[in-house]
């Protein structure tokens, strides 16, 4: 009977197991449009503390915050009955919550105490708040006493009562004199934690007639105080010195519960005199560190947040010269109802299987009570695909409308915990929340995320794929976690480029792409150096930086850790930092930082500024190197070395490094064994056994290393027995019937003495058998052969020489190996999800046949043709996919609509694959066509177009016909209406007619399939031009009369041009001149040739003067009376000179009486400037 039980226990703790692996809770995103339209049940948001204490003076607010799908509705018990909010008018609930506004400014604030818990509720489900116990500040009066003067010897103890009054919460305690003054408390007295106070022993000054308590209500903010207290202290009959004893507790011992979590608080005040000191410890183990402080001059003992462990004996001893005192406290710990793992929502698919959980701790053991939809579950009605066992309800095959909110609450004596989880039954086909076509870039040699958050119920499943290609499977370089993150641990350039992840479960499948780029780090090539810079001159800092091309660095300078003096001296450069006319102050750490979006680099260098010529700089160099190498201590393994420091030459030592040359193994070459800080001078070196050891000293500071010292004496270690065994021991197969076993050999420094050998050694794995050994010495492999293909084996290396065997080595696994697989996968299925989707399923080949590590399956698959294409027309392309892992499922994407495909498969390992699977045959769907293979616009009218096309060159299933739309246009907008017309497949012709002459068109064609249409093919055309308005202006310009009159024109102005250029020639004067001799002025005083004006005419009362000519000395110029002038000879009055100085106002068509400036230049006019005072 006791063994069914166990097998019953058994097997339901394996069951519970198996639910909680096959079920995870579904996250409902926080997306706005995810959310939109999801039912949700009732979830509580914000509730009030289970225990509300209320000042009278103030409105009681007990919040209830609440979300679901739809917004739930609220409704409150008090006192385990009803509470009809409506019904009173002084209780409001919040609109759009529960939350309850209850006014007490009027009524009696007691009437509204109980306890009090929030309904919350929608169509789906029922929630409830934990019970609020809702309870008024209380700050009662002191009950009225009478105080009689207390008398106490000098050296006796004394304890002042206060015992205030019971308020609600309770009221702090503090003594008091009339005056308001606090009492002075010290290691000889001090107050009790119930506010009482006690005298160790009591001195004369502590005679006093106004001891008084006070009593402080922090709710009421109110202040209550005792009847002062008189104390007199008599020395009649003082009491001497005396031992420790305990006022509280009384007794050797006491008991002490504390609840978990809380803070626990022990007190010993004990009496005696000389007044006695107080220290704690636990019986048994030691006081929590961390946890535990003392106060009230170590009185009170406080450890915070309690744990089971605090539970035993703490032990106070009071302590004075005459003797000890102690008192055992014994604690123990209880534990109200804590959570270990509340119940969490569940988002289920129908006819899944969820399994909520109450696991709570306590001391007692809490009793778990289930309650569903606010009613205890015993209660509820009756549910099949429900069991509840314990603190576990298991859900079976839930189905559409079952949503309801579980409630657990867990109690004890101490306390309870109360959780609500949802059940929501939902039916989601997948959503990919993950942005698409995003852009990933990290840094070389570092992790890459790549995520794909989805939503749906059941939970999608997540599959990716490189470049639509390569499927991509958990291994040593990708993880792919649970929320559908991939992560690249060490991501390199080759893994740039598309990833696609697929979302899918039984509701549908959605997909998303994005890129991953890998860009080269930032590095800084040329780092800053140290520089020694005098006064007044500069300095320059060089920091140049090789990125990856794509980004695009900044590069930042500090000081010091700070930003760059803002001081026009600092010159920032594009890789470099220069300093001018150098101060004291410039003095420091300069670094160069080098930023680009992704990664950073920097370097550092010093500048130290001295002293300008001629006083003498200081100079910092390298240290001098360590002498008088000593050996000390010389033990197996250790020795100790000293040394003498060399000149610093102002520079302090910062280290020294201590190398050793290995005189046995490897002379001549010298290997860094430790550093010391630059103000020691010795070091305790730790040795290897069999080494000839030589060592030597190096001295560093700021400027760099020194030389090396002198080499030490000799010193030679013993040999011993191997410390190590070799590393890097595997076993892998070269051919299929043997196994190569390789490791690292030791060096001679690891050998720790002659004659090393390895001892190989190897048994087959999970078979009972010995192990095989060979002991083979100066080789760094072994070849085990005649064994079976791709076997695993059990493998150990160890190092012996002539003083003994290493440790004992570890044990590898290694394979022997492998050879081609020898079957392909059966049961090749083919499911095809759309027109260039399809999902292929096979049954996997047994272990055996494998032959070898299974790496995966390569998918071949070919399209033979197109549907509507007889055999023969269309070249057939391969195409494979490799599928990794042992798995027996992939999709193939990117595959053309409405064709025939075969496929075929092949297991894989690293020898290569084996024979192929029995070929498949599949058809996609049909999707939309592709573009009109061409589209032509012949015969061009006025008022109409013929247009020609041919079908598409990629079909894409049957063809059910064409759509023309078709307007007039520009070439910045639309003109006219479009204009659409559909057409069978059959046709690939039409006459547009009625169409506007010289007017441009634009078409577009696209094919449809059942599934649409495809691309359009666009083309323009143009009616022809009316040519009717052409032939009347080509007329006009064609008439003879119009070309004769052109020449007659062209002949006169000829004519003119030569005449005008003749007259000029023969020196003759114009009829202006001829006039001007007739009536000459006896004023007029010709000009001398050499003023550069012209002599035969000049006009004195002319009041502006031709330029150059010159003026009388009073700057005034005369008009003759005479209105005889050079214009009165014009057929206009506009005269002026031409640009050669030449006189052309006869030729002009305005008469005007004022002269104008003309040009210092006598030479003869141009026939072309005299033609064009006729245009």
């Amino acid at each position: 009977m006791d063994g069914k039980r166990t097998w019953v226990a058994t097997f339901s703790t394996v069951l519970l197991i198996f639910l909680s692996q096959e079920t995870s809770a579904l996250e409902v995103p926080l997306d706005p449009k995810v959310l939109e339209g999801l039912p949700q049940p009732p979830t509580i948001t914000l509730q009030s503390p289970k225990d509300y204490i209320f000042d009278p003076r103030e409105n009681i607010v007990i919040h209830c915050e609440a979300k679901g799908k739809p917004h739930p509705g609220f409704s409150w018990t008090r006192n385990g009955t009803h509470f009809d909010v409506e019904s009173d008018s002084k209780v409001l609930m919040k609109p759009g919550s529960g939350t309850l506004v209850i006014d007490i400014s009027e009524g009696k604030a007691e009437a509204y105490e109980g306890t009090y818990q929030c309904i919350v509720h929608n169509e789906h489900g029922t929630a409830l708040s934990n019970k609020v116990v809702i309870r008024q500040s209380r700050s009662p009066l002191w009950t009225k006493e009478r105080n009689e003067v207390i008398q106490v010897q000098t050296g006796d103890f004394l304890v002042l009562h206060c015992r205030p009054p019971a308020g609600l919460p309770p009221p702090d305690i503090v003594w008091m004199d009339s005056n308001f003054q606090r009492l002075p408390l010290d290691s000889r007295v001090s107050q009790a934690l119930n506010g009482d106070l006690y005298f160790s022993n009591v001195l004369p000054e502590d005679s006093r007639p106004d001891y008084i308590c006070y009593a402080r209500f922090p709710h009421t903010q109110t202040i209550q105080q005792k009847q002062p207290i008189s104390v007199t202290v008599l020395n009649n009959s003082p009491r001497g010195e005396h031992r420790p004893s305990f006022m509280t507790p009384l007794g050797a011992t006491s008991t002490k519960m504390a609840l978990r979590g809380e803070t626990l608080v022990l007190e010993c005040i004990a009496e005696g005199l000389p007044t006695p000191n107080i220290t704690w410890q636990k019986d048994g183990g030691e006081l929590p560190s961390g946890r535990t402080k003392f106060h009230n001059f170590q009185k009170t003992l406080q450890i915070h947040d309690v744990t089971e462990a605090d539970a035993g004996d703490y032990r106070c001893k009071a302590t004075n010269s005459l003797g000890v005192a102690q008192h055992v406290i014994e604690v123990t710990v209880k534990a109200a109802p804590f959570w270990i793992g509340a119940p969490r929502n569940l988002i289920l698919a129908p006819n899944e299987t969820g399994i909520l959980t109450c696991r709570v701790g306590g001391e007692p053991k809490p009793k778990i009570s289930w309650f569903v939809n606010s009613v205890p579950i015993d209660n509820a009605p009756k549910d099949r695909s429900r069991k509840v066992d314990d603190d576990t309800v298991i859900l079976s095959h839930v189905q559409s409308g079952s949503s309801a909110v579980y409630q657990c609450n867990a109690s004890n004596e101490f306390g309870y915990v109360l959780a609500n989880a949802f059940v929501s039954v939902l039916a989601e086909p997948p959503r990919v929340l993950t942005p698409p076509n995003r852009v990933y870039q990290v840094i070389t040699n570092n992790p890459a995320l790549l995520h794909c958050a989805s939503f749906g119920s059941p939970i999608p499943t997540i599959t990716w794929f490189k470049d639509m290609q390569t499927s991509i499977k958990n291994g040593d370089h990708y993880v792919i976690h649970e929320n559908g993150t991939l992560e690249i641990h060490v991501a390199q350039p080759l893994n740039s480029g598309k990833y696609t992840c697929i979302a899918t479960n039984n509701l549908g499948i959605r997909e998303n792409h994005v890129y991953l780029e890998v860009k080269e780090p930032t590095r800084i090539l040329t780092p800053p150096e140290y520089k020694v810079v005098q006064r007044g001159m500069s300095a320059s800092f060089d920091c140049k930086v090789k990125h990856d091309p794509s980004l695009v660095p900044t590069m930042s300078w500090l000081k010091d850790n700070g930003e760059l003096p803002d001081d026009e001296r600092f010159v920032v450069g594009e890789d470099r930092l220069t300093i001018r006319d150098v101060t004291d102050g410039d003095q420091g750490t300069y670094t160069c930082i080098t930023n680009t979006t992704l990664d950073q680099d920097s370097a550092s260098a010093m500048l130290t500024v001295v002293e300008a010529t001629p006083t003498p700089a200081i100079v910092y160099a390298k240290p001098d190197p360590p002498i008088g190498l000593e050996l000390a201590d010389q033990m197996e393994r250790s020795v100790q070395l000293s040394w003498t420091p060399g000149d610093e030459h102002n520079s302090p030592t910062q280290k020294f490094l201590i190398q050793y040359e290995d005189l046995l193994h490897q002379p001549g070459v010298w290997l860094n064994l430790t550093e010391v800080e630059g103000s020691i001078t010795k070091a305790q070196l730790n040795l290897s056994p069999y080494i000839y050891y030589s060592f030597r000293v190096f001295a560093v500071n700021q400027v760099g290393y020194s030389e090396p010292s002198q080499p030490s004496s000799q010193y030679r270690t013993n040999p011993a027995a191997p410390d190590e065994n070799p590393r890097n021991v595997e076993g892998v197969g070269k051919t299929a019937d043997n196994l190569v076993i390789s490791w690292t050999p030791l060096t001679g420094f690891q050998s720790n003495g002659p004659g090393l050998v390895y001892k190989v050694q190897w048994r087959q794995k999970d078979v009972d058998e010995d192990w095989s050994s060979e002991s083979i010495a100066n080789v760094s492999h072994f070849v085990v052969s005649g064994i079976p293909t791709y076997v695993p084996y059990e493998i150990k290396v160890q190092a012996l020489n002539d003083y003994g065997n290493g440790p004992e080595p570890e044990v590898v696994i290694g394979y022997s190996g492998e050879d081609l697989p020898l079957s392909g996968p059966d049961n090749v299925q083919v499911m095809v999800h759309n027109s260039t989707l399809a999902e292929v399923h096979w049954e996997p080949v047994s272990p055996s046949s494998v032959r070898g590590k299974l790496l995966g399956y390569k998918v071949y698959y070919q399209r033979e043709r197109g549907l509507h294409e007889a055999e023969g027309e269309v070249t057939k392309e391969e195409h494979t996919l490799t599928f990794s892992g042992n798995r027996s499922d992939g999709r193939l994407p990117g595959l053309r609509p409405y064709s025939l495909y075969s496929l075929s498969i092949r297991a894989l390992n690293s020898k290569g694959e084996g024979p192929t699977s029995q070929t498949k045959t599949f058809e996609t769907l049909e999707g939309v066509p592709g573009p009109p293979s061409f589209l032509n616009v012949i015969n061009p009218t006025l008022d109409s177009l013929t247009l020609k096309w041919g079908p598409p060159k990629e079909n894409n299933g049957r063809l059910i016909g064409y759509t023309l739309t078709y307007q007039p246009v520009n070439s910045t907008s639309v003109l006219g209406p479009l204009q659409t017309k559909n057409f069978l497949a059959n046709e690939t012709t039409i006459i547009l007619e009625n169409l506007n002459s010289s007017m441009l068109y634009k078409f577009h064609l696209t094919a449809q399939t059942i599934k649409g249409s495809g691309p359009a093919r666009v083309e323009e055309a143009i009616t022809v031009m009316d040519t009717t308005v052409l032939s009347r202006q080509v007329d006009i310009a064609t008439q003879g009369w119009f070309i004769g009159l052109m020449c007659v024109i062209a002949l006169l102005i000829l004519v003119l041009l030569i005449v005008c250029f003749i007259k000029r020639n023969k020196g003759g004067k114009y009829p202006v001149k001829e006039k001007e001799d007739a009536h000459q002025d006896p004023e007029i005083q010709p000009m001398k040739e050499d003023d550069g004006t012209f002599g035969e005419y000049s006009d004195t009362e002319d009041h502006k003067p031709l330029k150059g000519s010159r003026t009388p000395s009073n700057g005034t110029v005369r008009r003759d009376e005479s209105d005889d002038s050079l214009v009165d000879y014009g057929e206009g009055g506009d005269g002026q000179f031409n640009e050669d100085g030449s006189f052309i106002g006869q030729y002009s068509g305005k008469k005007e009486k004022d002269t104008h400036e003309g040009n210092e230049s006598s030479e003869a006019p141009s026939p072309v400037n005299a033609m064009n005072s006729f245009v």
